[in-house]
């Protein structure tokens, strides 16, 4: 059975606040939870039901035993699986100059937990393994991120700082263009794209602010072929376009 503290710590890391207090997050499923162990993030609990395997990485995590229906009032899942886990978030060294000679992501604003958590997926697929965000974009360690993430959280770090200061850094000090996503930008498949540097995905409704786009080296676009109605591209299939295209001219 699962203890009331429990119970009540897992319930509060559904919240940014107690997520940053106890510097814990959830992630349920056992294929997310063998690729967070095997990515050295440390468990600190794991609650599973009967006949799951589980990594032998786990360390020094308690592992309890429960029901699925003990299971199904603490999941954060409409449809729970059979796993959930509390991690400590991994603590994250970072230098703007870390990033020369690769292609990396900028989150200005993004808002969507969906949106977030396949922005991470896709990063991890093309190989970028920085994502660098402005203070207000959604938390990664949301669970609803977590879960979109696939197990991608753990092969891409995610770094939260002031994107416009960041992006004046990068400017005064790298070589790095930085190339943001614009309605009027240039049409990304007619250019020649770099392997390198830094691409700034903007807010859902707003797009990239002002104070971010001043530090913006090429404004690039996803040009539309429809002959009218769809106004925009949703974030996380726009980035995915973006980043396919940079690997791509790189290889040709």
């Amino acid at each position: 059975m699962i203890g009331q503290a429990k119970k009540k710590l897992i319930s509060s890391l559904s919240q940014k606040k107690y997520r940053d207090k106890h510097g814990l997050f959830v992630a349920e499923g056992p294929k997310l939870l063998h690729d967070l162990l095997e990515a050295g993030i440390q468990a600190e609990m794991i609650l599973t039901t009967e006949n799951v395997p589980l990594p032998e990485t786990r360390s020094s995590a308690v592992t309890e035993i429960v029901t699925a229906q003990e299971l199904k009032k603490i999941s954060f899942l409409k449809t729970p699986q059979n796993t959930l886990a509390v991690f400590r978030m991994p603590s994250v060294k970072f230098h703007p100059e870390q990033l020369n000679n690769q292609l990396s992501l900028a989150l200005d604003g993004i808002q969507d937990p969906g949106n977030m958590g396949t922005i991470i997926r896709m990063a991890d697929w093309f190989g970028i393994s920085t994502i660098v965000c402005s203070k207000d974009t959604v938390d990664c360690y949301n669970p609803k991120v977590v879960q979109a993430s696939m197990g991608a959280l753990a092969r891409v770090r995610v770094i939260y700082t002031d994107l416009p200061a960041f992006c004046q850094q990068v400017s005064s000090n790298s070589d790095l263009k930085t190339f943001g996503t614009f309605m009027d930008g240039e049409n990304i498949y007619a250019l020649d794209l770099p392997s390198s540097g830094i691409i700034v995905m903007g807010n859902e409704g707003s797009g990239i602010r002002p104070e971010t786009a001043k530090y913006v080296t090429r404004k690039i676009a996803v040009p539309s072929f429809s002959k009218g109605g769809m106004e925009s591209l949703n974030v996380g299939i726009a980035a995915a376009i973006v980043c396919s295209e940079f690997r791509r001219t790189t290889l040709l």
